[in-house]
């Protein structure tokens, strides 16, 4: 008899694209108040004056998913997750630089050659 197959689930995400705070915290599984309480830690910056204006690009939807599983699996409160968030978008920052920067050395040294 053959065993049933485990699928994947998940949601294509446009980097590109905004979403509303109500879309946002259905995607993300948090509430509106964990969302308030990232945008008044400076995690996340909507676009709008009030909560029900605010509008979050795509990449903030990553960021709400990193940031609930950062309290979760290491047990960080919302500071802790935010100095996280802020030291992982550095490192990101310095991986890209290091890339460019070998893709430049790259060129540099073929010419030599």
């Amino acid at each position: 008899m053959a065993q049933p197959q485990a699928g994947i689930e998940g949601e294509l995400l446009d980097e590109q694209c905004s979403v509303q705070l109500t879309e946002l915290t259905r995607v993300c599984g948090v509430s509106v108040e964990q969302i308030r309480s990232m945008v008044a830690e400076g995690m996340l910056h909507p676009r709008g004056a009030a909560p029900e204006q605010w509008v979050f690009r795509g990449i903030e939807v990553i960021r709400v998913r990193r940031a609930v599983r950062l309290q979760r699996d290491l047990e960080l409160n919302l500071p802790g997750a935010a100095l996280a968030l802020e030291l992982i978008d550095e490192i990101e920052r310095l991986r890209g630089r290091v890339r460019r920067l070998e893709q430049h050395l790259g060129r540099w040294s073929d010419a030599d050659a």
